[in-house]
């Protein structure tokens, strides 16, 4: 039977590392030295990727260098801020009180780094037939951006792992699958003008709120028609515009316009078309801004995007997971993760974590001491398999 509670070095690495201040606008660099110089003293050397401010890092670092294959254990160092909720307890206190840990990151996702790191030492003496990789990225909370340069660091030294396990919370059942999160910036151009000389000018925030209505339009779309994807939270793909800002005074016509919308789409449906459709209508609103002024119209930006993920029939990571974690049950999770990077890079990838997401990204977030364990137990049977 699996303990209640996590070993000492396992909860004191969890709580040192949500003690460390890594709001995704903040350097992650003392927290990933604090697992390096760690790794170092195992005789571990660990693979950093930067980006580009070097203010940030990846972690990659393999025990058991020049085995075959491997299992990386997959997690992201940033967390949400967490400014303006309201906590009782210190943030980054990692206080523990009634068989909980707390803290920002408790459960997204410094509880899993932690078990995994505190778990080096036996890796390495157990001296496993395969690797067993640590791959602990900066920025998923704003865009996966670590998690790309590290993989393609990955390709370039030639190193492919076997099989990905990303230990975000899941309440260690191993899920499947997720949408895809894909967001965009528009910035509408038009021309400004006294409002009592409205057909002299170009309204950005009318051009801008026809495009919010046709993107509002295609959710209920996919909202009445489909495709479906049972056993998620939402079964379909959906849209929104959650940002918009324009004009200057009541008055003026207003010469520019800022929206930020998203797509979260089901595995197996294609986002660029969803983009695409955007686009065709922007394409269609042009012609009539141009003629009053032939320097407006519509610019857009990708500014985040995590692919969709979804595990095929007999993938091998999800019956590792399961073997793992002595459960055949598997999930679906709604919200999104680096597993489709890994996927996307040939690695056969499952989610798998200790904590739950409704307990993430919240005032007094917690992890239970009863989960963490559980997730350690999961991490030592490696060592059997």
């Amino acid at each position: 039977m699996t303990s209640t509670q996590p070993s000492t070095a396992a909860l004191e690495w969890a709580q040192r590392l949500i003690r460390f201040n890594t709001v995704s606008h903040e350097s992650n660099l003392p927290l990933i030295e604090c697992i390096a110089d760690h790794l170092r003293t195992l005789g571990v050397q660990p693979r950093l990727t930067w980006d580009d401010d070097r203010r940030k890092a990846n972690l990659f670092a393999t025990l058991g260098a020049g085995k075959p294959g491997g299992v990386i254990l997959s997690g992201h160092t940033d967390t949400v801020p967490w400014d303006g909720q309201a906590w009782t307890t210190d943030p980054l206190g990692a206080e523990l009180r009634d068989g909980r840990l707390y803290g920002r990151g408790s459960a997204d996702m410094k509880g899993y780094i932690g078990i995994a790191v505190s778990q080096a030492r036996a890796m390495l003496e157990a001296d496993l037939p395969f690797a067993v990789h640590f791959a602990f990225s900066y920025d998923e909370e704003v865009g996966g951006f670590g998690a790309r340069n590290m993989i393609a660091d990955l390709a370039e030294a030639g190193l492919a792992p076997s099989h990905c396990i990303v230990g975000e919370p899941t309440d260690m059942v191993p899920a499947i699958a997720h949408k895809g999160v894909q967001r965009w910036r528009c910035c509408v151009r038009g021309k400004a003008a006294h409002s009592s000389l409205t057909p002299q000018a170009v309204n950005a925030v009318e051009a801008a709120a026809r495009l919010v209505t046709h993107i509002a339009d295609m959710g209920d779309r996919w909202r009445d028609e489909g495709p479906y994807y049972p056993g998620f939270d939402v079964a379909y793909s959906t849209a929104a515009s959650c940002v918009m800002q324009g004009g200057i005074a009541d008055n003026v016509v207003p010469e520019e316009c800022r929206v930020h919308y998203e797509f979260r789409n089901l595995p197996g449906t294609d986002e660029v078309a969803m983009q695409q459709a955007v686009l065709a209508r922007a394409a269609e609103l042009e012609p009539a801004m141009k003629a009053v002024d032939p320097a407006a119209g519509f610019s857009f930006e990708s500014f985040a995007t995590m692919p969709a993920f979804l595990a095929p029939e007999g993938d091998p990571a999800v019956a590792l997971a399961q073997r793992l974690a002595r459960k055949q049950q598997t999930t679906l999770v709604a919200f999104g993760t680096e597993a489709g990077l890994f996927q996307r890079a040939g690695i056969p990838t499952v989610i798998c974590g200790p904590g739950s997401i409704g307990q993430a990204h919240q005032a007094d977030e917690y992890v239970s001491l009863a989960q963490l364990a559980e997730c350690e137990a999961f991490i030592a049977r490696l060592r059997e398999a």
